[in-house]
């Protein structure tokens, strides 16, 4: 059967187990060779290191290799009566992805599965979009639907929309077959999304560790709309109300929406970082901007409060970074009588009521912002249970996936274990001045970079004596969202961030940052203060050590 243009819409058949009428018989050799206008076909590291725009992860299916297994060839695709599948049965899960070009639009794309053994089954489309994940038994088989959008998109880095050409399911499970696959075009409405690296399709390392990979809730929509719209994100990392649209991320959004058409926007996370984006101010006004347009174009906004960070005070107290951001948004919504989905008070209640430690489980690791999958799907969980209190969605039960209470340690095969991870050198290793005295900005700086938190190049003018060209001025704002200076160490709203820092200022900051990550006893930190001369400044070489000693 030959293979539809890629301009063409209708149904594409493939099978994997059997010749079948009406369908294209897939071999496990089949690639996608763009250079052969093989238009369908399997992704694999050999064919993805060929084709520069394949490397880029909002144009393929949105799963990088790690560091140790980097340009190899991981796992074998096998081929029985029962389908294709993977021959790897190490540690982690392992992609399985087929494509199929196609022209832009909605499609819905049906699966047919296999399990060869007791397995938990991972079904995506896209840039990573989970619309199935369930246990599978040895010898059970499912058939698996859900919707894809495929449209222009402006990937990380670059300054332009590139055009996505392909449906990208990818199926994780070891002895999985994949049978049968189906993709049509679906003509039913879109769920446009707006926001940042909280909401955003991210990418994931494999072997794949669920707990282990950032994601966005936005990701985890499309498992529980199954076939009621197919979601189109637009979100994307480090996005504010402001750079949304100066980057070009709205203009693809809003010469697409249609009547009926949804759109979910959330921000919050990096305007609260900008003076100019206050929440009742240049905050407010461009999401009513957004809420405009939107609805000139027959379109539904609908606003969602800023997903709640894991952050608490060194006191136990939890550290609400973005009350005024979601307080801004039930106004804004009321004031325009347009839906309002609250994920901040769901989410913030959901860490306050786990508290800090077993809230990590839903967190990247040693992060207290972005989510990995377990929190995505929790969270686009409350969405979605917003959408459906606010009539936008009809109600369907769905089931909740709780991660373990312990993590396993994730295991490197033998033969790649020698391979060093570029990003895990030894901590200062190279440190300048070793027995200079450390400065209060450079104590930040050593903090922030221990505990693993994000940097941020802007500033809020919090101290009269840190001015925003200062190229510590980003360093000082991380430390102060993050909670890590200590409210002795400031007077008169100013910092004095040259000023030497003493053994116990510096002890200070750091449980400040250790103890948003972690817990520690009083003889922890009474240990702690016997490594230093506390009213001494501390000497860079020994702040190290400190340092080396709570290492995130």
């Amino acid at each position: 059967m030959p293979i539809p243009a890629v301009t063409e819409r209708y149904k594409m058949r493939f099978s994997f187990d059997k010749e079948r009428s009406g369908y294209t018989f897939v071999s496990k050799d089949d690639l996608y060779l763009k250079k052969k206008n093989q238009n369908y076909g399997f992704l694999t590291e050999e064919n993805r290191n060929a084709y520069k725009e394949l490397q880029i992860v909002e144009l393929n299916h949105g799963m990088e290799p790690s560091y140790w297994c980097q340009d190899e060839i991981l796992a074998k695709i096998c081929q029985d009566e029962r389908g294709c599948f993977l021959d790897w049965q190490k540690d982690g899960g392992m992609p399985l992805t087929f494509v199929q070009e196609v022209s832009e639009g909605n499609y819905k794309v049906t699966v047919d599965l296999c399990a060869d053994q007791e397995e938990e089954v991972f079904v995506c489309l896209g840039r990573r979009r989970m619309i199935y994940r369930e246990p599978l038994q040895a010898g059970e088989t499912v058939t698996v639907s859900g919707l894809v959008n495929v449209c222009p998109v402006i990937p990380r880095t670059y300054t332009t929309a590139m055009e996505d050409k392909t449906v990208d399911v990818t199926v994780i499970g070891k002895g999985v077959h994949v049978s049968s696959i189906c993709i049509e075009p679906w003509e039913g409405r879109t769920l446009y999304i707006a926001g940042d690296s909280t909401v955003t399709d991210q990418s994931a390392a494999y072997p794949y560790y669920p707990w282990n990979s950032y994601c966005g809730w936005g990701q985890m929509l499309s498992a529980y709309l199954k076939e009621q719209m197919a979601v189109s994100n637009h979100a994307h990392s480090g996005l504010t109300t402001e750079s949304f649209r100066t980057e070009g991320h709205y203009q693809v959004l809003i010469d697409r929406i249609q009547k009926g058409d949804i759109c979910l926007i959330q921000f919050g996370h990096n305007d609260q970082k900008l003076a100019e984006l206050k929440a009742y101010e240049g905050y407010k006004t461009r999401m009513l901007t957004y809420i405009s347009e939107i609805k000139e174009k027959g379109g539904v906004p609908v606003i969602v409060s800023p997903l709640a960070r894991n952050s608490w005070l060194v006191s136990g107290e939890y550290n609400d970074l973005l009350e005024e951001y979601a307080d801004a948004c039930r106004d804004i919504a009321a004031e325009q009588h347009i839906p309002f989905l609250d994920l901040h008070q769901l989410s913030m209640s959901f860490v306050t009521r786990h508290g800090r430690e077993d809230a990590k489980r839903f967190f990247f690791p040693s992060d207290f912002t972005h989510s990995n999958d377990y929190g995505a799907y929790l969270f686009a969980g409350y969405v979605y249970e917003e959408m459906k209190a606010a009539g936008l969605l009809e109600a369907e039960p769905y089931k909740q996936w709780i991660p373990a209470a312990v993590f396993p340690e994730i295991v490197i095969p033998k033969e790649y274990a020698d391979k060093k991870n570029p990003f895990d050198q030894n901590l200062f290793a190279d440190l300048e001045r070793p027995e200079d005295a450390l400065t209060r900005v450079e104590a930040l700086e050593m903090v922030i970079q221990t505990m693993k938190f994000f940097p941020t190049n802007v500033y809020n003018d919090m101290f009269e004596d840190v001015i925003g060209h200062e190229t510590y001025a980003g360093t000082v704002e991380c430390a102060w969202q993050n909670g890590l200076i200590p409210e002795s160490m400031i007077c008169n709203h100013k910092f004095l961030p040259q000023k030497k820092v003493t053994g116990e200022e510096f002890i200070a900051i750091l449980l400040n940052g250790y103890m948003s990550r972690k817990t520690i006893d009083e003889a922890g930190k009474e240990k702690l203060k016997e490594k230093v001369l506390l009213q001494k400044e501390i000497k860079r070489k020994d702040a190290v050590e400190l340092c080396r000693q709570m290492q995130i």
